[in-house]
């Protein structure tokens, strides 16, 4: 039967047994309550988004099957968070012998300590209730983790201080493992576990108890299990060895966000928007540009895929975008502000952090490569609004939209967006720039004020990505000039110096 409030004021073992109270199994508890939550048309993983059709699916088979659970992805693909949700499918409260270290349930008693305040005190034996929350435990498999840590060992100080011998199974320290008992618990990235510690997993999934130390023990533990695996991991760092592997019931695999809309639903729930920040004005451009750089990286031949580009990414990318477009507003003493495209670059240390290149070279190279996929997600996300320029190349006897532009920098005009500049010099500067205005105003006339400013700002940003302008990177800002007079700047010629010092002209 579901619980009922009425349960929280039993105190005894007596009171227990008089109630309606029944006791179920976690696998229980988890399948009954998910049963119910399907039939009342509840979301089972709140804040999940993404997997609505493929991974919950899965899970929500797994819990009805009461299998034991892998969820096996690359980084950033929620799995933790799943298997924390999990939570939510347990009874709001349980029964638990008071101080009993393995939460032993007082109608079915598992361990020594119960057994004997049961044997002793009987029907008022007092009864404590547990909460959901605490009835979840994580582990991190590292290295380091040993048998002692997951399964017990034994305790000599224990043993000392109650003046028993090592038989006596009351001197044992038991592990995470068995004081997870009527709980969720999960191994994070299960293949980094050694191999020998997998091994004592055996038993435990398979018949339920635990041997420890040699002890004539035996420990039927109610526990779910619920694993984390990144498939690299199976040939760089470990594997899950094949009778674990097949004594896990059911392994799901997990996926990056299949749209940008998903993308963006996961980077607006998760980053943390400042005091203060919440003010910032961000076009959806810009929150679209975020998640296609995630795309771009995710494809980059340049990145290493099998490490994956986590989700993390994005969210971190968004906090620094907002921070660069507040630093400015303090800068600049404006009371509020609109984030421009050039505040992405100020997201590349997020983006640094968050992928792993094929080639690992100079300090520099990830920049080089955050650089070359802001290039890439503007690209695509140009042509969402405006025409194709290398279309536009191909028709024949077609005026380019884009003419007046090229022509105004073809004349030998170059203009500078620094990072720090005023509102008032950013929109003097992109007004100041022939056929800019005009551009948007043609393909965009509904669009007024900064974001007016904004797509004349990504309309610049697209040509040179499309190079019809050249675009250089400054320690302040951009650059912007003409593509023939850029090639043909001193600063850009390169040097053969690998030859004889007197030889040196421009090759």
């Amino acid at each position: 039967m579901p619980f009922e409030k009425s349960f929280l004021k039993i105190q005894t073992l007596g009171e227990l047994k008089k109630s309606k109270y029944q006791a179920k199994s976690v696998k229980e508890e988890l399948r009954d309550n998910l049963i119910a939550k399907l039939k009342n048309k509840e979301k089972v993983f709140e804040g999940i988004w993404g997997y609505e059709d493929t991974v919950i699916p899965d899970v929500e088979r797994a819990v009805l099957s009461m299998h034991h659970i892998n969820l096996l992805g690359l980084r950033g693909q929620a799995k933790t968070r799943i298997a924390r949700l999990m939570v939510n499918l347990l009874d709001e409260y349980i029964p638990v012998v008071e101080g009993s270290e393995l939460n032993d349930d007082p109608l079915k008693p598992l361990s020594r300590f119960a057994k004997d305040v049961i044997s002793i005190k009987g029907d008022a034996t007092p009864v404590s209730w547990l909460h959901r929350d605490e009835r979840y435990n994580e582990k991190l498999a590292t290295p380091d983790v040993s048998v002692a840590d997951l399964i017990g060992d034994v305790d000599p100080i224990k043993a000392a201080t109650l003046k028993l011998p090592y038989s006596d199974e009351r001197v044992i320290h038991f592990g995470l493992i068995p004081r997870s008992h009527r709980c969720i618990f999960v191994i994070n990235e299960l293949p980094d576990l050694q191999a020998r510690i997998q091994v004592a997993l055996f038993n435990i999934l398979q018949e339920g108890d635990i041997q420890i130390r040699g002890f004539k023990l035996r420990l039927p533990l109610d526990i779910q299990f619920i694993f984390t695996a990144n498939p690299e991991d199976y040939t760089n760092r470990g594997s899950i060895v094949t009778p674990l592997k097949d004594r896990i019931d059911s392994q799901i695999v997990t996926h990056y966000p299949k749209t940008i809309e998903t993308g963006r639903k996961i980077t607006n729930q998760e980053a943390k928007v400042k005091i203060g920040q919440e003010k910032i004005v961000v076009n959806d451009i810009l929150k679209d540009l975020i998640e296609q750089i995630a795309v771009e990286a995710r494809e980059s031949e340049y990145v290493d895929g099998k490490s994956g580009v986590s989700a993390r990414m994005t969210i971190s990318a968004y906090e620094n975008l907002l921070s660069s477009a507040e630093r400015r507003s303090i800068i600049n003493d404006e009371t509020s502000t609109t984030a421009r495209l050039s505040d992405i670059y100020g997201a590349i240390p997020a983006i640094n952090g968050k992928i792993e290149l094929v080639y690992e070279g100079e300090v520099e190279g990830p920049v080089y490569v955050a650089q070359s996929l802001i290039g890439k997600a503007l690209r695509n996300e140009f042509l969402k609004f405006y025409p194709d320029p290398e279309k536009v190349k191909r028709q024949k006897n077609a005026v380019s939209p884009y003419q007046s532009v090229i022509n105004w920098f073809g004349a030998g005009n170059e203009m500078e967006f620094l990072n720090d500049m005023s509102t008032k010099d950013y929109q003097s500067r992109l007004k100041s720039i022939d056929g800019l205005e005009e551009l948007v105003e043609h393909f965009h006339p509904k669009i007024k004020g900064n974001e007016k400013l904004f797509l004349m700002e990504f309309a610049l940003n697209g040509l040179a990505e499309y190079s019809l302008i050249s675009k250089q990177s400054l320690d302040k800002g951009l650059n912007f000039k003409d593509l023939l007079n850029n090639l043909f700047d001193p600063d850009n010629l390169q040097f053969d110096d690998d030859e004889d010092d007197d030889n040196d002209g421009p090759y």
